[in-house]
């Protein structure tokens, strides 16, 4: 038996990193986690292969040497994700789908021949018992959550590391807290399951032995959901792992704005190698805070959080949200002031959307404001139902955001703010290789001398030579980062969305 586990190409979005990652020349940020690790679930008998339209080509020749095609998505791959699924009807070749997409929308989806759904460790066992039997269902669906002390190491030999900015990996799933807008709960539960420390440390060992060094995203939707075990076993062994492997890696996660809150669990983060965390802020307005039940951050001083997690050498970038029934026609001149102030360099502001199975969905079908689908990407200025604040002055405060914030002189002032006060953990700075170089090279003649924030540009780098050497490679870094995203924004408006 052949199967092939197939990952469809993002659009061009936010986080997809397009255009920095032309100057260090990979092909995508992160592997598909979500099949590696399927892969270790089916049978070892069977063949496999593993193609990321993301840095791979889909051929027909690949389809029509699998006896069946395992396909895993995301929302925002909707389009290319129909594209394979054509592709494998017309070539007769039988689909498998599950993963994001398809879990939250099923019925959107009728010539899928299987749709094995929710978590992979509870439902792909029953379907691979009854495809083996010769009775296959055509769904697969459980109110069960998977136990993740049993979950697998995923098989990241299946693919070559030397395309990925990054690996990835997970350790928890779920999430305490019930934002109207978030599907995590409704996928995963509001109670955080954990892998175990001897799970943890088994797969960074496999990463440390085949090869990879750098970057590592830990894709939890709220790392420190658990508190308690994560700071009496996970973050302990992982500190541990990491002095005695002399630092190899250095970690990302997405975090609760309450980890500002405990100086302990940073420190032992900061210990542990991590360097970079993606807070959800949403709103700087407290009334839009509460109807979206957005419960870590109310009646707090978000900016002096902020700050904090930056004080002890984590670089915080952020997420947030306009278009909230609460939200003043104020907002937009708020969202800019807080976002220059807090020296979040990494800020995605997005359009408020309802995904399928939230809370939010529920409430605005039930109100008759849904108007179709959301894309997936809250960041193309669509936006999938009729917002209390008139449209046209949300479609304009929004793009007078975006546009402030990616501007060449207020995103390198906000990139100089940032960097004068930040001391990073250790491990915090980049090793420099021969291939930051090159992409040095690149950087300078593109953003220095071709692009119009070329004289921001060299301020910057000479400010950082002279004044915080140590940090010029993330001066750069972070500099081909807002490159990146001026340019999506840009692309966004000019395909008229």
């Amino acid at each position: 038996m052949r199967a092939l586990l197939v990952y469809p190409e993002y659009p061009e979005t936010f986080w997809n990193f397009k255009h920095a990652l032309k100057f260090i020349a990979r092909k995508a940020t992160y592997p598909p986690l979500g099949l590696l690790t399927i892969a270790t679930l089916l049978p070892k008998a069977w063949e496999q292969q593993l193609i990321d339209m993301n840095v791979t080509p889909l051929r027909d020749e690949d389809l029509r040497g699998a006896d069946l095609v395992l396909l895993s998505a995301m929302s925002i791959q909707r389009p290319a994700a129909r594209a394979v699924i054509d592709r494998c009807k017309a070539l007769g070749v039988t689909v498998v789908a599950g993963g994001p997409l398809f879990t939250a929308n099923p019925e959107a989806f009728a010539d899928v021949d299987h749709l094995v759904l929710n978590e992979a460790e509870v439902t792909l066992p029953d379907f691979l018992r009854d495809f083996a039997d010769g009775r296959a269902q055509r769904r697969y669906t459980t109110d069960q959550l998977a136990d993740l002390t049993t979950s697998p190491v995923p098989r990241w030999e299946l693919i070559n590391m030397r395309h990925y900015v990054g690996m990835n990996m997970q350790l928890s799933r779920g999430c305490p807290f019930d934002c109207e807008f978030c599907d995590i709960t409704a996928l995963f539960g509001r109670t955080p399951r954990l892998k175990g420390a001897a799970q943890v440390i088994a797969e960074l060992d496999r990463l440390y032995a085949l090869g990879w060094r750098g970057n590592v995203f830990v894709v939890d939707d709220n790392f420190i959901g658990n508190k308690k075990t994560v700071k009496r076993e996970i973050l302990p062994a992982m500190c541990d792992w990491m002095a005695r492997h002399k630092r190899p890696f250095n970690f990302n996660a997405q975090v609760s704005i309450n980890l500002a809150d405990d100086a302990e669990l940073m420190e032992l983060m900061e210990r542990a190698g991590f360097t970079v965390v993606f807070v959800g802020i949403e709103s700087p307005n407290e009334d839009s805070l509460l109807e979206c039940n957005k419960i870590p951050n109310k009646q707090r001083d978000l900016m002096s959080g902020v700050k904090e997690i930056q004080r002890h050498g984590l670089q915080v970038q952020a997420g947030f949200i306009v278009g909230f029934d609460h939200d003043p026609v104020s907002i937009f001149d708020r969202l800019i002031r807080f976002i220059q102030e807090s020296g979040i360099v990494t800020a995605m502001v997005g359009l408020l959307n309802a995904p399928h199975g939230t809370r939010l969905y529920q409430r605005l079908e039930t109100e008759g404001r849904l108007l179709h689908d959301m894309t997936g990407d809250n960041t193309d200025y669509s936006q999938n139902f009729v917002p209390t604040m008139n449209p046209e002055v949300l479609q304009r405060g929004y793009r007078s955001v975006v546009e402030s914030i990616y501007a060449p002189n207020f995103f390198y002032q906000r990139l100089k703010r940032f960097l004068k006060d930040f001391h990073p953990a250790r491990g915090g700075t980049q090793r420099v290789t021969f291939r930051h170089l090159i992409a040095a090279v690149k950087m300078t003649v593109v953003l220095g001398m071709l692009e119009k924030e070329r004289s921001y540009y060299w301020r910057l780098l000479f400010w950082s030579l002279f004044r915080r050497p140590r940090l010029l490679p993330l001066a750069m870094a972070l500099s081909a980062y807002g490159f990146h995203f001026r340019k999506c924004f840009e692309s966004h408006l000019s395909a008229g969305r």
